[in-house]
């Protein structure tokens, strides 16, 4: 019963529905009134809308769902459209707004085409533009209008909007980035970081380095198996004796420098300059160094102690800063940076002398005197 009165109900449902499509489906013309109307029509306007229709024909046999109207199809309907007066009767698969909106844009793409410069050759000299892209480049803060008193000064008048399209080719930044910082304030700064050594029986000790960035020099490194934040602020009071500090100090997130390193480093005048997270290459001339000191020395020794290792960071720190040309500060040595250097030749001056370094793992020479 339950079921006889359920399928009752949906029968009814369908019903009402197919009435209320039948309501509002919208009335369309019969085929006398539309010949009826076609009558005070020229030819030439049956024909155009015709091929309106065509088009459109075109477009849904090759769509699937919506219709797809390429180009070609937008440029046809639009010219069509432009030949009789009663365009918009024809159209049934996209809106007359539309149609006007496409005649708009071609519109806009002709006279774009016919406005565009004949060659591509700039109208002022390319020495000026390539003045201009130096100067946005070397002057991030600079704007156009700044750069066009520059030019000047030196005799070049150019609008700023000339200016300021050259000016959008240079990649150039808006502030100060990370390495032009370390450029101009290299004599101020130092950086420091651990490095972990295991020994034969695979006990981790940790190695902390301080060093200048402008000249490479180690000032300061020391050896422990318990690196502690007491510790690491000991250490940085014996890396500043006697007001011998720097103005910032480059260092990373570890928890070894925690509230009491920071603590001296406050008192002492620095500026700690934390780096991000997974971020090595804000302190790349450090990280390089502690990369180095493995690579070179310490992967070459079996480690037994912490004595050991301490001697040899030390040999190795003193060699660094004595002896080894450093390819960054182009091939002087850290220690005699600021040194003058000698007359360079192709010929021996006298007898060369060899001082091994590390047992024979590395070694320098220098003239007898």
């Amino acid at each position: 019963m339950f079921t006889a009165i359920l399928n009752a109900c949906k029968t009814f449902i369908n019903r009402v529905k197919n009435q209320l499509k039948q309501l509002t489906k919208p009335v369309t013309a019969t085929v006398a009134a539309g010949a009826l109307s076609d009558l005070p029509r020229s030819k030439s306007d049956l024909i155009v809308e015709n091929a309106i229709l065509r088009q459109q024909l075109i477009v849904l046999k090759r769509s699937v769902k919506r219709p797809q109207f390429l180009t070609g199809d937008r440029i046809r309907l639009t010219l069509l459209a432009r030949l009789t007066g009663f365009w918009h009767t024809a159209l049934h698969i996209v809106q007359p707004e539309t149609l006007l909106r496409w005649h708009r844009d071609l519109f806009r793409w002709y006279w774009r085409r016919k406005s565009k410069a004949k060659s591509n050759k700039p109208r002022i000299p390319r020495e000026t533009i390539d003045l201009i892209r130096q100067m946005a480049r070397e002057n991030p803060l600079w704007k156009a209008k700044k750069l066009q008193g520059e030019l000047l000064k030196l005799g070049i008048k150019l609008h700023k909007h000339t200016i300021r399209k050259y000016m959008k080719q240079v990649g150039r930044r808006t502030s100060q980035n990370w390495k032009t910082f370390l450029k101009n304030h290299a004599s101020e700064i130092w950086a420091c970081d651990f490095t972990v050594v295991h020994s034969i029986f695979f006990k981790p000790l940790y190695v902390l380095v301080f060093m200048k960035h402008e000249s490479r020099e180690v000032v300061h490194k020391a050896v422990t198996d318990h690196p502690t934040d007491e510790w690491t602020a000991q250490q940085l009071r014996e890396a500043t004796p006697w007001g011998k500090r720097p103005r910032y100090l480059i260092l990373d997130n570890d928890s070894k420098f925690g509230g009491k390193f920071s603590a001296v480093a406050r008192g002492s005048g620095i500026k700690e300059l934390r780096t991000p997270y997974h971020a090595p290459r804000a302190n790349a001339i450090q990280e390089r160094f502690m990369g180095m000191l493995k690579r070179e020395c310490c992967d070459h020794y079996f480690i037994f102690n912490l004595q050991q290792l301490r001697r040899i960071v030390r040999e190795f720190a003193d060699y660094y800063n004595q002896e080894r040309a450093h390819q960054g500060i182009e091939q002087r040595i850290p220690g005699l940076f600021k040194a003058q250097r000698p007359r360079t030749s192709h010929k021996l001056k006298g007898k060369v002398l060899v001082t091994p370094h590390l047992n024979g793992l590395h070694h320098s020479y220098a003239y007898a005197h």
